[in-house]
Parts: C-alpha cells; structure tokens; sequence
C-alpha cells in the first residue's frame, strides 16, 4: 500500500514538471475572451455598462517580456433620458455604443509567479448608429494561471476630441 502510494505521488510529480516545463517553452498563445465595462466620465452619464468578446493572442519575448494583441467586439447599452424643453416633456434613449476594437502591445511578466502588467493601443472602430474610428489606450494588471487569464483595465477611447472610459475586466483562456 505504502509502495502505491509512494509510486502515485512520484508519478503526479513528474506529471507536474512536465507540464510546467511544457509552459515554458511555449512561446505563443491564442484563445477567446470575454469582458465588461464600467463606464467613467461623461460616458457613464449616457451609456450602461457594457460586454464584448474576442480572440485573444500572446507572444513571449526575453526575460518576462511579451507582445499582445487582441480582436473583438463590445457593446454599451445607451441610458433612457427625461428633459424638459419649451414644448414640454422630452423622453427618449441614448443609440448603443458599438464597435470594434483591435489591440495590440507590451505585456511584463513579474519574476514571482502569475503577476503581469500590459499596456495596449490601438483602434476601436464604430458601427450602427456611431461611426468613425477612435484611438484607443488601455493599460491593465492581470493574473495568468495555467491557461486561464484575467486582467483589470482602465480602457480609454479618443475621437475628434472626445473622450469615452471604462473600467474593464477582462477573462480568457489561452491555449
């Protein structure tokens, strides 16, 4: 019994470095994402939180060094209003706020285990009722643990000298 057990454990340890000398070597990951978002500013007055998904891709460089990019899609609901004009009582709702947005940038991998940084530009382009193309900044702080990936962001988006934030959370896998 003891010989079972003693023979059980070495093997889960093998199983173990193995797997994560596996990990290491693997330069390159890709795999979807879901996020939401908090917006910030005077986006918050007009818009409700919003949701989006995408593919995701990471790249390791040197020395706790990476690039990364992303594709997807994200939405915001718009607010409902009430304002009074000199014709009376005005009701109506802000068009969802919808687009595309690609990403691309630095991601630093901390020497202790799981912590990393990222910092990201890119574009996020409008549909639906919105049109155009915004410049967008997002810098955040995540965790990677095996294939899972989660980050907080702050996420800033800029067209024509306007300005729409949110706070984000961002989770996937890559494999």
């Amino acid at each position: 019994m003891i010989k079972t057990i003693q023979i059980s454990l070495l093997l889960a340890l093998f199983c173990v470095i193995g797997t994560q000398s596996q990990a290491q070597l693997k330069r390159f990951s890709i795999g979807p994402y879901v996020e939401t978002g908090v917006p910030t500013g005077n986006f918050k007055d007009t818009h409700n939180a919003g949701w989006g998904g995408g593919l995701n891709a990471d790249i390791k460089l040197i020395a706790g060094l990476g690039v990364t990019g992303s594709a997807g899609y994200m939405r915001f609901s718009g607010k409902s209003f009430d304002y009074t004009d000199n014709t009376g009582q005005v009701t109506g709702k802000f068009s969802a706020l919808q687009a595309f947005p690609v990403r691309v940038g630095v991601k630093y991998k901390f020497p202790f285990p799981l912590l990393y940084v990222k910092a990201e530009g890119g574009t996020a382009t409008y549909v639906g009722d919105y049109d155009g193309t915004a410049t967008l900044f997002a810098p955040g702080i995540g965790i990677r643990f095996l294939g899972l990936d989660v980050e907080a962001k702050y996420e800033a988006w800029f067209k024509d000298g306007d300005h729409r934030g949110f706070f984000g959370l961002k989770a996937g896998y890559n494999f």
